[in-house]
C-alpha cells in the first residue's frame, strides 16, 4: 500500500471510517492529521459498531501504530472516553500515541464556541460548539496549550492559570456569560495528563521512520475537501485543512512521501450546516435517502441535508488534493429510485460553470445542470464483485469516472467492512 492519503472529497460524512478501516487492515501506521472530536466514524466490524471522534480507526487492528498528529487538537476527556470505551469492549489500545505538539481544547474553548455562535445570531455558522475554532484560534495566536504542556505540571499551571483568567474576562465582559471555576479546572486536567502521559510521543519521527524502513502507512483524513478552511465554502467550514496538503503539515511529511491519495464519497451528496447546496433535495426523494441512508450526524445527531450527486464538487477535490482514485460510498442507498440525476456542471447568469466557485457568494445562486440517468432495481447489499453489479450502477459509476478524470477503485454496498468492492482499476 506505500504511503496512502485519504480524504473526503465532499462536505464530509462520506464514510471514511469504513474505508479507513479496510485499508487500516492493509496498514502498518495509521495517523490522523487535523480537525479534533468535531469529526465522527462509524465503523462496523464484527457485526459490532463502534463510534469515533479522535482516536484513529485503525486502533479496531492490535497490529497497526495509531497516531494522533502534531496537527489535531485533542479534547482530554473525549479521548479518555473512548480509550475507555475500547478497553471496555476488549479492544487494546497501547498502539495509540499523541504527538507533544498537538493542541488542547480547554473547557474555555468549549465555552466561547458556543457564546461565540450564540452571538452571531442568525449569522451562526453552525459549530459543533466542541471548541475546535477557539482552540486553533489559539495556536494561530501563540498563545495555545499543547499536549507537552499539559504532561508537564509546572508549565501548564502557569499556562492554564494565565488562560483562563484572560478567557473569563471575554467570556463576562463581551459575552455576559459566567466566568469558569480555574482551580477546578486545573485539578481536572492535571488528572486527564497522568493517563494520557503514557500516550505522548513525537509521532512524526515514529511516521518518518515507518516510512522510510517502507511500511505501508494510511494518513485519515477528517471533515471532507469543502469544509477546508482555505479551499472550503467558507465561511461555512472547519478550523483546519482536509484537503490532502493538510496531513503534510499536520503529520510532520514532505509531499514527496506520499504515493496515493484516495478520495472518499457518496453515491450522492450530504452536507450539514447552512451555506449553499446546489443539488439540495427537498421533497420526498430528499427525505428518502436520508433515511435510507442514515444521514444523521456522528457527532451531533442533526439530520444532514441530501443532494444529487454533484460532479462540480468531485472534479475540485480531484483538482485540490490530487486525488489518484474515488472510493464511492453508498451506492446501495439510490437502488430502486427509477431515475437518479447527476450535476454536471452549474448555470448562473446564462453561463455554464464547470468549476466550483471560489466563493459563497458566487456559489449562490447557482444551479445544477443535470444529466438524468435510469436507476438500478433490487437489493445490492450483498455483491461482492463489481460484475455482479446491474448494468445501470456500473454505468452511473462509468459515468462519474469520465466526468472527474480518475477512477473509481472500491464501491461501498452497506456500513459493514464485508460491504466493499474493489472495482479492477484499467
Amino acid at each position: 500500500m506505500a504511503t496512502k492519503v485519504l480524504i473526503g472529497a465532499q462536505w464530509g460524512d462520506e464514510g471514511k471510517g469504513k474505508i479507513t478501516d479496510i485499508l487500516a487492515s492493509q496498514a502498518q501506521v495509521v495517523v490522523r492529521s487535523q480537525g479534533g472530536n468535531n469529526a465522527g466514524h462509524t465503523v462496523e466490524a464484527n457485526g459490532e459498531q463502534y463510534k469515533l471522534h479522535l482516536i484513529p480507526s485503525g486502533i479496531l487492528n492490535p497490529n497497526t501504530l495509531c497516531l494522533i498528529g502534531n496537527g489535531t487538537v485533542v479534547d482530554p476527556r473525549v479521548v479518555l472516553e473512548e480509550l475507555d470505551m475500547l478497553a471496555g469492549r476488549g479492544v487494546t489500545t497501547s498502539n495509540l500515541k499523541i504527538d507533544p505538539r498537538a493542541h488542547v481544547i480547554m473547557p474555555y474553548h468549549i465555552a466561547l464556541d458556543g457564546l461565540s455562535e450564540k452571538a452571531r445570531g442568525k449569522r451562526d455558522i453552525g459549530t459543533t460548539k466542541s471548541g475546535i475554532g477557539p482552540c486553533y484560534m489559539d495556536k494561530a495566536e501563540r498563545s495555545g496549550i499543547r499536549i507537552y504542556d499539559l504532561v508537564h505540571d509546572d508549565i501548564f499551571v502557569e499556562k492554564a492559570s494565565a488562560n483562563i483568567d484572560l478567557k473569563n474576562e471575554i467570556i463576562t465582559k463581551v459575552y455576559g456569560g459566567e466566568a469558569l471555576d480555574k482551580e477546578s479546572i486545573i485539578s481536572e486536567y492535571q488528572a486527564y495528563a497522568k493517563r494520557i502521559a503514557p500516550y505522548v510521543e513525537d509521532t512524526t519521527i515514529l511516521l518518518y521512520d515507518a516510512i522510510k524502513a517502507g511500511k505501508s502507512v494510511l494518513c485519515e483524513g477528517a471533515q471532507g475537501t469543502l469544509l477546508d478552511i482555505d479551499l472550503g465554502t467558507y465561511p461555512y467550514v472547519t478550523s483546519s485543512h482536509p484537503v490532502s496538503g493538510g496531513v503534510c503539515v499536520g503529520s510532520g511529511i514532505g509531499p514527496t512521501m506520499i504515493d496515493e491519495c484516495l478520495g472518499i464519497a457518496k453515491a450522492y451528496t450530504t452536507r450539514v450546516g447552512k451555506g449553499p447546496f446546489p443539488t439540495e433535495l427537498l421533497d420526498e426523494t430528499g427525505d428518502l435517502i436520508r433515511n435510507r441512508g442514515g444521514e444523521f450526524g456522528t457527532t451531533t445527531g442533526r439530520p444532514r441535508r441530501t443532494g444529487w450527486l454533484d460532479l462540480v464538487i468531485l472534479r475540485f477535490s480531484v483538482r485540490t488534493s490530487g486525488l489518484t482514485s474515488l472510493a464511492l460510498n453508498k451506492v446501495d442507498t439510490l437502488s430502486d429510485i427509477p431515475s437518479l440525476k447527476i450535476c454536471t456542471a452549474y448555470q448562473k447568469d446564462g453561463k455554464i460553470l464547470r468549476e466550483f466557485p471560489a466563493t459563497i457568494e458566487e456559489l449562490e445562486g447557482c444551479e445544477p445542470v443535470y444529466e438524468e440517468v435510469p436507476g438500478w432495481s433490487g437489493d445490492i447489499s450483498g455483491v461482492r464483485t463489481y460484475e455482479e453489479l446491474p448494468e445501470n450502477a456500473k454505468k452511473y459509476i462509468q459515468r462519474i469516472e469520465e466526468e472527474i478524470g480518475v477512477p473509481v477503485s472500491m464501491i461501498g454496498v452497506g456500513p459493514g467492512r464485508d460491504q466493499n468492492i474493489d472495482k479492477p482499476i484499467r
